[in-house]
């Protein structure tokens, strides 16, 4: 952890400056009906799993470069990720993938992150690899795989993610396939879907009690004719069938280009399978950059549709937040921490949208006004109620210079001199 000292120092620096910027925007959205305590306390509300994965440098089938006392374990992977909750306070939880972070004591593992102020969200299968002294081969398909055997053994494997999952109290398993073809007449392409159906429908009902399954879907890679779970669509087929406590997750990135995702995010909410979302950002596929890098308007546009669900208060409407980016450039924790303020302003100006007034424009046909409505919204600098939000928890008003003046990666650096085992970078 960051000495508390050192993040004092950091506000204490910049706390006029900050009160200014914010008795600033106080005034403007007075001026607009809107209270700023209001805001603030919603702002505050919002929080998002950082993925376990992500604490290191990322990579691609071109090559890796690692991060100066990046973590080697999953024990040292919680210690990052309680400094970016300590720095934004809106990260309490994080998201573990298995088998990469198996332990022999998950009591341990559990008690370390309570330590640190952190919980567990949804735990990740893996059957897009396969392991060291795995009987069958995923090469062609796990849960859609045409031998039985293969099929049996990544259920047994989703199976032993849950009950891992049990003993760090998480109450979510998220399942991501890369179950597809190569080219064409490789695989059946109705039976692939029934096998895989049949599958989930297995693993859904050993379920523990309270538990949620998020199915998530991806267009391509590395099947590059035909995946299985290919879209929403698909990904929606499956959670209705399978039940109530199945639902769809949605990874930003998971979409061809120019996808409207916002509309998609719609139509689950209205038939009430959106489970939850992984936050990141994407140029051409799934690039898995920092959310709100490069499409901030169309990150702004989902948490409309969230805000406008949760305002309106649609029956069983609680979405799972969580980041899934693969740092290849930037620091991983600084990168984290940026995304965090990213998702944090995007939800503050969905905030801010006057639903009254976009209502009265949509219902009369003004789509002028209902457009700059949209974008009176995302155009107010929020970062003031951020930080204001982060300063009154006892966060930082800025979490990546706080970071830098702190010398932590420096220090871990001199502590973790041994390098980090890379993982084979993943398609999730």
């Amino acid at each position: 952890m960051i000495d508390a000292e050192i993040l004092e120092r950091h506000n204490r620096q910049r706390e006029a400056a900050h009160r200014r910027d914010l008795e600033y925007l106080a005034e403007r959205l007075a001026r607009s009906g809107i209270a700023l305590e209001t805001v603030l306390d919603e702002l505050a509300a919002f929080e998002v799993a950082l993925p376990t994965w992500a604490m290191a440098a990322g990579g691609t089938r071109f090559g890796r470069f690692p991060v100066p006392g990046e973590p080697r374990t999953v024990f040292e992977k919680l210690e990052d990720a309680a400094v970016i909750h300590q720095l934004t306070r809106a990260t309490p939880r994080v998201s573990p993938h298995f088998p990469w972070d198996v332990v022999d004591d998950w009591a341990a593992l559990r008690a370390h992150a309570e330590a640190l102020g952190l919980g567990f969200d949804a735990v990740n299968s893996n059957t897009f690899q396969d392991q060291p002294g795995q009987p069958h081969s995923y090469k062609l398909g796990s849960l859609s795989h045409a031998d039985p055997a293969v099929r049996r053994q990544a259920i047994a494997h989703n199976l032993q993610v849950v009950a891992w999952g049990q003993e760090l109290g998480s109450a979510a398993l998220t399942v991501w396939l890369a179950d597809g073809s190569n080219y064409p007449g490789q695989m059946h392409l109705r039976r692939s879907f029934e096998r895989v159906q049949e599958s989930l429908a297995e693993i859904y009902a050993a379920l523990p009690e309270g538990w949620r399954m998020l199915i998530e879907y991806k267009p391509y890679e590395p099947a590059f004719y035909a995946t299985v779970i290919q879209d929403w669509g698909s990904a929606l087929l499956l959670a209705q069938a399978l039940g109530e406590r199945a639902q769809c997750l949605v990874d930003l990135g998971h979409h061809l280009p120019n996808t409207n995702i916002e509309l998609i995010v719609a139509r689950l909410i209205g038939v009430g399978k959106l489970g939850g979302f992984h936050f990141n950002d994407a140029k051409y596929g799934d690039d898995d950059l920092t959310a709100g890098s490069i499409k901030p308007y169309q990150l702004f546009l989902v948490f409309n549709e969230l805000v406008d669900a949760a305002r309106e208060g649609v029956p069983g409407f609680r979405p799972a937040y969580m980041i899934d980016q693969s740092h290849n450039v930037k620091d991983p924790i600084e990168a984290l921490l940026q995304t965090v303020d990213h998702l944090q302003r995007a939800y503050a100006r969905a905030l801010l949208v006057d639903r009254e007034a976009l209502g009265h424009y949509q219902e009369t046909g003004d789509v002028l006004m209902a457009e700059r409505t949209l974008r009176a919204a995302f155009e107010t600098d929020v970062g003031p109620l951020v930080a204001e939000v982060r300063r009154r928890r006892g966060g930082a008003l800025d979490p990546v210079l706080a970071f830098r003046e702190s010398g932590y990666r420096q220090q871990k650096a001199r502590e973790r001199s041994t390098p980090a085992t890379a993982q084979a970078p993943g398609y999730a």
